[in-house]
C-alpha cells in the first residue's frame, strides 16, 4: 500500500503560515522576476486566475479583488518543505520526496490498520506541526494514490485523507477522472488518446494490453497496470544524484557591463556548488552561457556559451566560481545588453571513492577543501550568503522581487517578533 502526501497550493500556503490574516482570501505567488502566477489559493482560482497567467494581464483582477501578491521566496518554501518531510517520516519507514510539495510513503507491511483514519491522521499532524494543509491519498499503487490525494482537494468532507482500495470504488472514480490528469500521461499521449476517443482513466484501462504496449511503450504500459491496481512503478526512498546541475536566471533589466555580468554569473556558480556539495558529487566540467533579449526588435543579438574542462574533479567554491567568471570574461561582448545567463556543471562523479590525478597539488587541494568546508559551516550556522567570495559582490541575483515576503525561518533578522500586552 502507498500514500501520496500533497501540500495544497504549497507556495501560497507557505505565505499564509506567517500571514494568518490571509486565510480565506485570494493569494498568488509569482515566478522569477515577478513574471507570471505559479501558485494560487483556491480563492484566487475562483476569480479565474490561471496557472501561468502573466502578472501584467491580471492586474485588473488583482486590484479589483484585493488579491495578495507575493514574489517567489524559495528559501522559505524549501525550509517549510523540509518541515513537512520531518512529519511524514514519523509515519512510514520509507519516504520518497517526489517534488518540493509531494512525497510518497511506502506503507508495506502495515496491513490491518484503518488506512482511512491513518490518512486523516497524517494530514492532521502536518497541519498541527507546520500549518501547511496536506492531502493524503492511500491506494494499492502510486498512481492511484495520486488520484486519491486529488479527491481530498475536491471533497473537503474527506478531512484531508482518502483511502481508495475497493475495485468498485476505483472504477467509479476512474470513470469520471480525466485521462489527461493521470500521473504519467504526458501532453502528447493525452492528445493521442483524445483523438482515439479515450478521455477518462477508465477508458484507458479498458484498452487491451497488446494495444497499450504497441501505442505507448513501457511507460504507458506501467501506468495502465498501475491504474488496474498492479504496482509497477518502483519506490525510491533514495534520491539519485543528478548528472548535471544548472542555475540560470533572466534579469529584471538588461546587463551591459562586464563586472555586473561576471558578478551575476559568480552567484549562479555558487548556487551550483551548494547543490553539488549537497549531493556529495564532484564536477569535471562547467558551461557558462549568456544571451540577449531576443524579443527586443532592432537590438543586436547574441547567444552562446563556453565549456570549461576542470583540471581535476572538484566541488570547491573558489575553483568553480573563478572558472565561471573567467569564462564570462571570454564570452562577454561589449555593446550588448544581456537578459539571461547561467552556469551548468556537468560530468559529475561521486566524491566517495573518486581517484585523483597523480599530478594534483595535494597541499593546494587540501587548502581549498578546508576553505569550502569553512564557508559551508558558516552559511549553515548563520544562513546562506553570510559569507561570500569577493567575485560575488553583495551576493544578490538581479531579479525583480517587489512583493517578496521575509525569510521567516532562514534569516535571523527576519524571524517574526511577538508582542504580548
Amino acid at each position: 500500500m502507498y500514500a501520496l502526501a500533497d501540500c495544497n497550493n504549497f507556495f501560497a500556503s507557505c505565505e499564509r503560515v506567517f500571514r494568518p490574516d490571509l486565510n480565506g482570501k485570494p493569494v498568488i505567488v509569482l515566478s522569477n522576476n515577478d513574471g507570471c502566477a505559479v501558485a494560487r489559493s483556491n480563492e484566487a482560482k475562483a476569480l479565474g486566475i490561471k496557472m501561468g497567467d502573466p502578472y501584467f494581464k491580471i492586474r485588473d483582477i488583482i486590484d479589483r479583488n484585493h488579491v495578495a501578491v507575493f514574489s517567489s521566496n524559495f528559501a522559505l518554501y524549501g525550509d517549510m518543505s523540509r518541515r513537512v518531510q520531518e512529519v511524514l517520516r514519523t509515519f512510514a519507514p520509507s519516504v520518497e520526496q517526489y517534488s518540493i510539495d509531494e512525497s510518497f510513503l511506502d506503507l508495506g507491511g502495515m496491513e490491518g490498520i484503518d488506512f482511512k483514519a491513518y490518512a486523516e491522521r497524517i494530514s492532521r499532524q502536518c497541519w498541527k506541526s507546520t500549518s501547511i494543509p496536506v492531502s493524503v491519498g492511500i491506494a494499492p499503487t502510486k498512481t492511484l494514490a495520486k488520484i486519491a490525494s486529488k479527491l481530498c482537494k475536491k471533497y473537503p468532507r474527506l478531512n484531508g485523507g482518502c483511502y481508495m482500495h475497493r475495485p468498485q470504488d476505483i472504477e467509479k472514480v476512474l470513470r469520471s477522472f480525466p485521462v489527461a490528469d493521470v500521473w504519467g500521461i504526458g501532453r502528447r499521449s493525452a492528445k493521442k488518446l483524445d483523438q482515439m476517443g479515450i478521455r477518462t482513466a477508465w477508458d484507458y484501462v479498458s484498452i487491451p494490453e497488446t494495444s497499450v504496449r504497441k501505442l505507448f511503450a513501457m511507460p504507458g504500459f506501467r501506468t495502465w497496470k498501475e491504474l488496474k491496481g498492479i504496482p509497477s512503478i518502483e519506490f525510491e526512498d533514495m534520491i539519485e544524484p543528478r548528472q548535471s546541475i544548472c542555475v540560470s536566471r533572466s534579469f529584471a533589466h538588461e546587463i551591459t557591463s562586464l563586472p555586473e555580468l561576471a558578478e551575476q554569473v559568480a552567484n549562479f556558480a555558487e548556487g551550483t556548488v551548494v547543490k553539488l556539495r549537497g549531493q556529495g558529487s564532484l564536477a569535471q566540467e562547467l558551461v557558462v552561457f549568456a544571451m540577449t533579449n531576443r524579443f527586443k526588435e532592432g537590438a543586436p543579438q547574441a547567444s552562446g556559451g563556453i565549456c570549461v574542462p576542470l583540471a581535476d574533479a572538484t566541488a570547491e567554491h573558489r575553483t568553480i566560481i573563478s572558472a565561471a567568471v573567467d569564462a564570462t570574461r571570454r564570452l562577454y561582448r561589449q555593446g550588448l545588453g544581456y537578459k539571461k545567463a547561467g552556469v551548468v556543471i556537468t560530468r559529475l562523479v561521486q566524491a566517495d571513492g573518486h581517484t585523483y590525478s597523480l599530478f594534483e597539488d595535494k597541499d593546494a587541494a587540501e587548502r581549498e577543501a578546508r576553505l569550502s568546508e569553512a564557508i559551508d559551516s558558516i552559511n549553515r550556522s548563520f544562513g546562506r550568503g553570510s559569507i561570500l567570495l569577493g567575485l560575488q559582490g553583495d551576493g544578490h541575483i538581479r531579479m525583480s522581487r517587489e512583493h517578496q515576503s521575509p525569510h521567516y525561518t532562514t534569516l535571523w533578522e527576519d524571524i517574526p517578533g511577538v508582542k504580548v500586552k
